[in-house]
């Protein structure tokens, strides 16, 4: 697209790029990108669970011979690392692009993982999970900003969705695999709780292969002044689609491309969306601590109070796994047809009562190892929609520029808040022996997942449906926060007499006849009513 003198002298980019991405209907790329970048999803799935369903075989271990506070803080640990992780390569997705980092951080991740299999005691243990952590961060960064922006907007939030339920696949390998490599009559039970860890590094060593056929996100591209690259990427995806190019005009993005400083994402952050920066942290910090703490002690909870032996806490996960996964793929579509906001404050509401009535049962006693693993999988169908709808919020919520770093700023504080002492608690209540003690630790989680649902309620934000560009612009880099260099430029060829003025969306700025399905209210309007329309939703979107 052209490219033109700002007010400054500066150049000032055009490009079609974002409407062309949403005007594409859902192909074999799409599935491509899901499934390869999703897969990061799956390998978390993988090792919480293995954690979890292998902690009687490390407490057993002559080698490692952990307690329940060792198991726990290799919990906590693992997310420490996320945390670190999500930072270092959130920084660095923004400023090398998607497409380099999604490749370093897995293979971190396995050589993490492999390394793991090999701990000699607990320090090198808890050493290599907490790397094996910071690849699995590093991978939520690089990987939830690229799916966000290869994805046309009204498929967006099902998607991402049911790519964050793919934990819980994960979380079924794991569960199986524990089950097979813990039987002591194929393999010993040192040597088993070992070869677990090569699961995820198998299945990591396939999926570098598929990314490879994974490019760049022309977003970034388009970002960092490399337009023709942006839209030479953006046509290779429409041939692999079968779709011609188009021949009517889209709309047109305009941004001045420039590196953010600090200060100014803690500007854009605080400033300019300070309701979705709140709105993010409690999301994320609720569903992390609701999560992690009872996921990560999950096998602790059935050998202490209903006796199920290591070898099949893995059968017991595969139920509660089942319920996660269909949890989000089955609510998904209501997020983009219904609405996020509802959606949202009705999956953590659920959720928080659900676990409520869980804990009572628990406390007194009316539950055993069957009935307790149905009861956390009803808890977990709406919980797993939740969490997953707290990924999507904060990476659709704020400025393309900052993306991944902001999706690692809220994934780090919200486990730091919420995830990374949760497990270790647990881990103590539980070895307390003590129902009550661990009850109450139920109703916190409930009761932070209800706070979640208020915060949602009071600063959700209405997604479904728009582009990335409508929900947050792109920000002008050179000054204030809250104001935005973007305009569209959409001829319409059927005004007649050449007509050059612009036909403009009543309901999203940013979408056009080609790009919106639902039959938006089309109008032309003089030049100075759409400049003045324009700057007053442009002032709305950045207030948040």
């Amino acid at each position: 697209m052209a490219e033109t003198p700002g007010q400054h002298g500066e150049p000032i980019m055009e490009s079609d790029v974002p409407a062309r991405l949403d005007r594409l209907r859902w192909g074999r790329f799409h599935t491509l990108v899901a499934v390869a970048l999703g897969i990061t999803w799956v390998l978390d799935g993988l090792e919480v669970t293995i954690t979890g369903s292998i902690a009687g075989a490390l407490k057993s271990s002559p080698v490692l011979h952990l307690t329940d506070e060792q198991v726990g803080l290799a919990g906590s640990l693992y997310l420490v690392g996320a945390v670190l992780g999500a930072l270092f390569f959130g920084w660095l997705t923004d400023r090398l692009g998607r497409k380099k980092l999604f490749t370093i951080t897995l293979g971190l991740y396995l050589t993490a993982t492999a390394a793991t299999a090999l701990s000699p005691d607990f320090t090198t243990f808890v050493i290599f999970r907490l790397l094996t952590g910071a690849g699995i961060g590093g991978e939520y960064a690089a990987i939830n900003s690229a799916i966000q922006e290869l994805i046309p907007a009204r498929y967006r939030g099902h998607t991402d969705l049911v790519i964050n339920g793919s934990f819980w696949i994960g979380a079924a390998l794991g569960a199986l695999g524990a089950v097979g490599l813990l039987d002591t009559g194929w393999v010993s039970a040192e040597i088993g709780w070992r070869l677990t860890f090569g699961i995820g590094a198998v299945l990591g060593l396939g999926i570098l292969l598929l990314r490879r056929w994974i490019p760049e996100s022309p977003r970034w591209l388009m970002l960092h002044g490399r337009i023709a690259e942006a839209n030479a990427v953006v046509a290779d995806i429409e041939r692999r689609l079968g779709v011609a190019p188009p021949t009517e005009a889209l709309p047109v993005l305009r941004l001045h491309p420039h590196s953010l400083t600090l200060a100014d994402v803690a500007r854009t952050l605080f400033r300019g969306y300070p309701r979705r920066t709140v709105l993010g942290v409690v999301l994320m910090a609720t569903q992390a601590f609701f999560y992690n703490a009872i996921f990560f002690t999950y096998a602790l909870v059935l050998g202490r109070f209903y006796g199920v032996s290591d070898a099949s806490v893995g059968l017991y996960l595969l139920p509660f796994a089942a319920g996660n996964f269909l949890g989000p793929l089955l609510l998904g579509r209501l997020f983009d047809t219904w609405g996020r906001r509802p959606m949202i404050v009705t999956t953590y509401a659920l959720s928080g009562l659900l676990l409520f009535a869980t804990a009572w049962l628990f406390v007194h006693g009316w539950l055993d190892a069957r009935t307790q693993t149905i009861a956390w999988s009803i808890v977990f169908f709406f919980a797993s929609a939740a969490a997953s709808s707290a990924y999507l919020t904060v990476s659709e919520s704020f400025p393309l520029e900052l993306r991944a770093l902001a999706i690692a700023l809220f994934y780090a504080f919200g486990t730091a808040l919420g995830g990374v002492g949760g497990p270790w608690l647990f881990g103590t209540l539980i070895g307390s022996g003590e129902r009550t003690s661990i009850g109450w630790g139920y109703a916190l989680g409930a009761s932070l997942m209800l706070i979640g649902a208020l915060a949602a309620w009071l600063l959700g934000i209405a997604a479904e449906r728009r582009s990335l560009e409508d929900v947050a612009a792109p920000s002008d880099g050179r000054a204030e926060s809250r104001r935005w260099r973007l305009a569209m430029s959409v001829t319409n060829r059927n005004a007649g007499r050449g007509s050059s003025r612009r036909k403009v969306c009543r309901q999203a700025p940013l979408h056009c006849a080609s790009t919106c399905d639902q039959g938006s209210d089309w109008r032309l309007r003089s030049a100075r009513t759409e400049a003045r329309s324009w700057y007053r939703s442009t002032q709305r979107f950045a207030s948040g």
